[in-house]
């Protein structure tokens, strides 16, 4: 089967899961992250090519992802560095929510928005695991902790170098 959008190389790393799983249909959410990481974001025609390897209906495909508040759509797509502030109560009592609102002034960017160079996008998130340094950031997929202001300032200006 050839696909109209995502590679080769793509479709053998979603192919590599289908062994793993009962049934085709349960190899949705691994491929969705395999679009979304190569991509950074899961554009219709890459939600149509997993629709047709794993024998779904699109629609199928993209319940799946939007019922996920982690996945992008193509016209949402992720900056370079997901950067996430961490809100769930030990970060919020330590002061998450204003550290939010400073890394949203200075990259001048909504929470949830990416940066106009594209280099990073701010989102919130319930819970990263990170509680004994909290505030906690994720940047990507590494924690940063006992955040304060000065050090957002310094994270952000270390991003927006790469």
């Amino acid at each position: 089967m050839t696909m109209r959008f995502i590679s080769e190389e793509i479709k053998a790393k979603i192919e590599a899961y289908i062994p793993r799983y009962p049934n085709k249909q349960a190899v949705t959410l691994p491929a969705l992250h395999i679009v979304h990481d190569h991509y950074r974001c899961v554009p219709n025609d890459a939600i149509r090519d997993i629709a047709d390897l794993l024998n779904l209906a699109p629609s199928e495909v993209h319940d799946t992802m939007s019922f996920y508040q982690f996945f992008r759509d193509e016209e949402h797509k992720l900056g370079k560095t997901r950067l996430w502030v961490c809100r769930t109560l030990a970060c919020h009592l330590r002061g998450a929510d204003d550290l939010l609102e400073h890394c949203s002034k200075k990259l001048g960017v909504p929470v949830g928005g990416t940066t106009e160079d594209g280099k990073i996008t701010l989102e919130f998130a319930e819970c990263i695991g990170a509680c004994e340094g909290a505030p906690a950031f994720l940047v990507n997929d590494e924690h940063a902790m006992n955040m304060t202001p000065e050090k957002a300032d310094e994270l952000i200006e270390k991003l927006r170098q790469q």
